[in-house]
């Protein structure tokens, strides 16, 4: 199979609402084979997911990956910490943007790259509500341009 090919799996909308995200990172993460399986599924949930660096690793909390149905005594507990592959160097950094500049770590999406299991990890900053708003009426605007250039080409 062709190394560059991406399939996502899931992806985390509700971060887009809620947070800037500043900043992307690529991270591996660590799973067992019935996870994998269960994820090939389409059974992962990031809704209420976050990221923390605990004693210089990198750790997704509040991932949902339900059982794999043939898994019997090998499924995990589905909402266990699982830990995220990146470069010390890369954790290191990330440890100090987020205690000076109070920024947060965000799952966005997961993916396939190949046959390895992917998180995009996004350095998010909180939105306040005024800006979603800002946001949400923006879009409107967007689909009722977008609608009335439909309407007028369709005459």
């Amino acid at each position: 199979m062709d190394k560059t090919s991406f399939k996502t799996i899931a992806e985390n909308r509700k971060a887009r609402h809620e947070y800037f995200i500043l900043d992307s990172y690529e991270a591996g993460i660590e799973l067992v084979g019935t996870e994998v399986k269960s994820i090939r599924r389409g059974g992962v949930n990031l809704k209420d997911s976050w990221c923390s660096i605990d004693d210089g690793e990198l750790w997704v909390k509040g991932m949902h990956i339900s059982p794999y149905d043939h898994g019997n005594i090998f499924n995990r507990d589905p909402m266990r910490v699982r830990k995220l592959l990146l470069h010390k160097k890369q954790i290191m950094q990330l440890l100090g943007k987020v205690k000076q500049e109070g920024l947060t770590l965000i799952p966005i999406s997961l993916y396939f790259k190949g046959s390895m299991v992917k998180m995009q990890v996004g350095l998010c900053k909180g939105k306040k509500l005024h800006d979603k708003r800002d946001d949400m009426a923006e879009r409107a605007a967007k689909r009722d341009i977008e609608r009335a250039v439909k309407e007028r080409n369709n005459r």
